[in-house]
This record gives structure tokens, sequence and C-alpha cells, in this order.
């Protein structure tokens, strides 16, 4: 039976939250401010010096976006899960043949103004 820590054989859980955690643009402290816990715990957990429960489990998924069973397989599937749900969204099937014709700079913008859009409080009159 493989022993935990020894880095074979088994779910490395540490690497896979440092991962989703990365991969969602977020930092400990943010993590953290989802979970309703101190950064330091975080970063506990991504440092294998605590080990979390159940309910910090299902805290983390939901931070992350994931399920429980995604964050415990490190969330490897759920890049390719994610492209094709992605493609299922009508919106996004429309764009997509557009978007290899754009230079990086025409990326760059249309990025900043999405993200403009959906983080910034739109005035009402």
């Amino acid at each position: 039976m493989p022993v935990p820590g020894t880095g074979r054989g088994h779910l490395n859980l540490a690497t896979s939250i440092r991962s989703l955690r990365l991969r969602n643009g977020l930092s400990q402290r943010q993590l953290a401010g989802r979970m309703s816990v101190p950064r330091t715990y975080v970063s506990k957990i991504e440092n294998e010096k605590a080990t979390p429960t159940l309910s910090s489990l299902e805290r983390l998924a939901r931070a992350l976006e994931v399920t429980v069973p995604d964050l415990l397989s490190g969330g490897e599937r759920s890049r390719q899960e994610e492209v094709n749900e992605l493609m299922k969204d009508q919106f996004i099937a429309e764009l997509l043949p557009f978007v290899s014709q754009l230079n990086g700079m025409q990326m760059s913008s249309i990025l900043t103004q999405v993200r403009d859009l959906t983080v910034r409080p739109r005035r009402s009159a």
C-alpha cells in the first residue's frame, strides 16, 4: 500500500489544489476568502502541512468551481470537459471561427472588454 507523502502512487492533493487555484487565476488570499478561512490555512494545505477535512474539501471544490471528485483527481479531466462544455454554448460556437483570425493585440483588447463588462457594474439610467 502506498505511503502518503512519499510522492509515489498517491494523490497529491496539494498540487491539485494549487494547480486549480492558479488555473482560476486566484491568489491564496482570494481562495481563502471564497472559503471563509484564513489565508494561512490554504498555504498549509498547499504545502502539505495540513490535511483538509471533508467539509474543507467541499468548500475548496465550490470555491474552485469544480466537484470534489475533480478536486481529488487533480482537475486533469476537467480541461477537456471545459472545452467540450464551451463548444456546446451557442455564443462560443459562433465566435470560434473568427478567433483564429485575430492577432494577439485584438484578442487582448476583446478579452479586456469582456472582463470590463462582467466585472464592473453597469450604470443604470
